[in-house]
């Protein structure tokens, strides 16, 4: 950024506060950043109230501005109806994906912000082109600018993981949505009695 040069106005949907560490470290220094929390895909409610209130503080901690729009999980479930055994990464997704984009997109209109992105692509587990891409489509919908990211390059994750430790994070062990936190518990049980069964191999 040329010094004596107004920064451009970013909206940045955030899912959650240790991916948007990495997000306001990289994009502030050249945008002017509004971070917007919509995520009624986080199951549970008390789940969603705690990344939240993460967001809220480490906003506060840094210096980026907040808003939030409502917790609408109803709207969110009639959305993704039918696939509750959608594979991460899957259609489901998706869907997820759009929803809140679109409202990010929505958001940024009101507020008079021609430029949104997402700090969803930090995570190891989702595709930053399928994102780019749904983010494009969406902004040109609402007739702004989408900024393509790929936030976990250059050890982005590795990034946030020091960063959430700095400003001491919760830090999730599921994407946010109850399909997630299902299969993510049935990983960690299966995890657990093959151990187990090592345990006792071992023994014998």
């Amino acid at each position: 950024m040329s010094e004596g040069l107004s920064k451009r106005r970013l909206l940045l949907h955030v899912c959650c506060a240790p991916d948007a560490t990495v997000g306001f470290e990289r994009l502030g220094p050249e945008y002017d950043l509004t971070a917007f929390f919509y995520n009624p895909n986080i199951h549970p409610k008390a789940e969603y109230e705690l990344r939240k209130s993460e967001l809220e503080r480490l906003c506060q901690e840094m210096g980026v501005p907040y808003v939030s729009a409502p917790y609408d999980p109803e709207r969110w479930f009639a959305l993704t109806r039918g696939l509750e055994w959608e594979p991460e990464k899957g259609r489901r997704c998706d869907i997820c994906f759009r929803m809140r984009l679109e409202a990010t997109a929505q958001k940024a209109v009101e507020l008079g912000i021609d430029l949104i992105a997402a700090v969803l692509t930090v995570s190891p587990h989702k595709l930053a082109e399928r994102i780019n891409a749904i983010g494009a489509e969406v902004a040109g919908k609402y007739g702004i600018e989408y900024l393509p990211t790929n936030l976990k390059k250059k050890d982005g994750f590795k990034r946030s993981v020091e960063l959430s430790k700095q400003f001491k994070l919760y830090r999730q062990d599921y994407c946010g949505c109850i399909y997630s936190k299902r299969d993510r518990e049935r990983q960690k049980l299966l995890k657990a009695l093959r151990e187990q069964r090592q345990t006792v191999s071992v023994a014998r």
